[in-house]
């Protein structure tokens, strides 16, 4: 479940280039995105609560807030970049996730940082680097926009799990990511509904609709709700490992259904990522020991 939800989620790149070949901009991928998927997460988050404590006030307000910075934000920023950049280096960007909580955690929280922690964001950094200059040679200047916009989302969804850590306890996973998105969902339509013609939503060639269909579905709420299942049964860090497959996937989807090249530099560049984010997120063998 931890790999296919990895490879379904990196997916959510694939279906949004190939929406924008129908000439649909980001907006109009954000909304339709979750219009389609809120009704399951409203499902799942009515379930979640049968089974849970009622929320107080403050956890109510701290899910608006959650919602708009996890979902909103970072996904507009996401398919905004998606424009600019290969679906490869965007999932690579996104993958280097928890190297910002760590960075943020350093910075905001005074947490200290080893020497491996260290070694390990060199790496990966490396590899982006890698893969950002051939693509810079292939694609231009637009490459550095994407790859700011990408970056920002990956930022701000990592601000996004550092202040979900205590809420996730008193909440659940589940019904915190279900409640969020759901939340997600009203800047999402209201954005696209004050700048853009309200009658786009319904005028849209029909593989449009069968594309957003696909990531609101395969790409947003399968991911999501395996993933969760995974965690509860194998545990997060190795749930966690299991997303390596994720810039591997995107890679060959992209080459298929994209015809986006795969050169040596990118490959060259997203091993040195993985190894780098493997190295981050894995326990070493004396702490496991211990």
């Amino acid at each position: 479940m931890a790999v296919l939800g990895a490879i379904l989620f990196s997916a959510k790149a694939i279906l949004a280039k190939l929406m924008y070949r129908h000439g649909v901009d980001a907006m109009l991928v954000m909304a339709l995105r979750m219009i389609m998927s809120v009704p399951f997460f409203f499902l799942i988050g009515w379930w979640q609560a049968r089974k849970l404590a009622p929320l107080s006030w403050a956890d109510r307000g701290r899910i608006v807030v959650l919602g708009m910075i996890g979902y909103y934000l970072s996904s507009f920023l996401d398919f905004l970049g998606l424009q600019y950049i290969t679906a490869a280096l965007e999932r690579l960007i996104l993958y280097l996730t928890p190297s910002f909580v760590l960075l943020l955690s350093v910075v905001f929280l005074k947490r200290s940082i080893s020497r491996r922690q260290l070694v390990s964001l060199a790496i990966a950094y490396a590899g982006i680097v890698l893969v950002l200059s051939h693509d810079l040679e292939i694609a231009g200047s637009n490459v550095w926009l994407g790859t700011v916009l990408v970056t920002a989302s990956a930022v701000f969804y990592a601000i996004y799990l550092i202040a979900s850590g205590e809420a996730v306890k008193r909440i659940g996973a589940l019904r915190l990511v279900a409640y969020a998105m759901c939340v997600s969902t009203v800047p999402s339509v209201l954005q696209f509904l004050l700048l853009r013609p309200a009658g786009q939503l319904l005028t849209q060639p029909l593989p449009v609709y069968w594309l957003s269909f696909l990531n609101a579905v395969m790409c947003t709420v399968l991911p999501v709700t395996m993933t969760m299942v995974a965690v509860a049964r194998i545990g997060a860090p190795l749930a966690s490992q299991a997303g390596l497959i994720g810039p591997v996937s995107t890679l060959l989807l992209g080459f298929w259904l994209l015809g986006e090249p795969i050169t040596t530099w990118q490959l060259a560049g997203g091993a040195l990522v993985m190894v780098g984010m493997y190295l981050l997120t894995s326990v070493p063998r004396a702490a496991r020991q211990a």
